[in-house]
């Protein structure tokens, strides 16, 4: 290897946004993660609802506009 070319490998702190720290090795001094093994659901077993809020209804409503505009359709041409 040749020498004062490679990064300095170092302990690093590892911070998730639920509060859990935890250290890694790494090449920088600080790590900021959103989410961790503590607080994953996959991990975790608990179902956690990111912002998912209203896409479902959307949905329906783009659906019921759809068939709204089908039914419509289909009365104009008879």
């Amino acid at each position: 290897m040749k020498k004062d070319i490679h990064p300095q490998y170092k302990t690093a702190k590892v911070t998730c946004s639920c509060g859990n720290a935890f250290e890694v090795g790494s090449t920088v001094d600080e790590i900021n993660v959103e989410i961790c093994s503590a607080c994953h659901p996959f991990f975790t077993g608990k179902e956690k609802l990111m912002d998912a809020a209203g896409r479902v209804d959307k949905f329906r409503a783009r659906q019921e506009a759809a068939e709204k505009f089908k039914a419509a359709k289909v009365k104009k041409e008879s």
